[in-house]
C-alpha cells in the first residue's frame, strides 16, 4: 500500500499535558458545549504546564504516542505567575532533543488555551490530528533507549539552566 492509503486509515495517538487552571478547563468547556473535535487525545492533567518534565514527553513517545501537546495558560495569566515562561524555555530545549533522538519536532506542540476557549481547543486538536496524519505513524518503540534518553535530557536541562 502507498503511504497515502495507509494514512487514510491511520488515527494518530496524541498525549496532551493540560494545565489544570486554563487548558483543562478549556477542554472541559469544549466538551460541555458539545463542540466536535477528534477523540485522538488522551489527557494528562497537570497543575501547571511548567510541571511537564521533558522525560514525560519522551516517555509518551516511547510508549507509542504519535504526537504530544503541552497546553497551558496564556502568558501573563499563569496561576503560578511565570510557569508558562518556563514551559516555553523547556519547549525550545525539547524540540532540539527530539531532533537529536530522531523524532520530527513537529510532533510536539505547545499552545496557550484559556478556560473560555473551547472552540480554540477543538481547532488545535483538529489541526494536530491532520498534521500527524500527514507525518504518518511514529515507529520507534525500540529506537529510544530509556537510560540514554534520561541522560541526554538531564545534561541538556542542566546546560539550559546555566544560560
Amino acid at each position: 500500500m502507498s503511504k497515502s492509503k495507509n494514512n487514510a486509515f491511520y488515527e494518530p495517538r496524541i498525549v496532551g499535558f493540560l494545565c489544570n487552571w486554563c487548558s483543562y478547563a478549556g477542554a472541559d468547556f469544549a466538551g460541555t458545549s458539545r463542540i466536535q473535535y477528534p477523540t485522538n487525545l488522551r489527557v494528562i492533567r497537570v497543575m501547571c504546564s511548567s510541571r511537564v518534565n521533558p522525560l514525560f514527553v519522551l516517555k509518551a513517545f516511547q510508549e507509542g504516542a504519535d504526537g504530544v501537546l503541552i497546553a497551558g495558560c496564556h502568558p501573563h495569566d499563569c496561576h503560578y505567575i511565570e510557569g508558562n515562561y518556563y514551559t516555553r524555555r523547556r519547549f525550545i530545549l525539547l524540540r532540539g532533543l527530539l531532533e537529536y533522538v530522531g523524532i520530527n519536532p513537529k510532533r510536539l506542540r505547545i499552545e496557550w488555551v484559556s478556560a473560555s476557549e473551547g472552540d480554540r481547543f477543538a481547532r488545535i486538536i483538529d489541526e494536530m490530528v491532520n498534521d500527524l496524519k500527514e507525518l504518518g505513524p511514529l515507529e520507534l518503540r525500540n529506537r529510544l533507549n530509556e537510560n540514554q534518553t534520561s541522560h541526554n535530557v538531564t545534561y541538556k536541562h542542566v546546560k539550559q539552566e546555566r544560560i
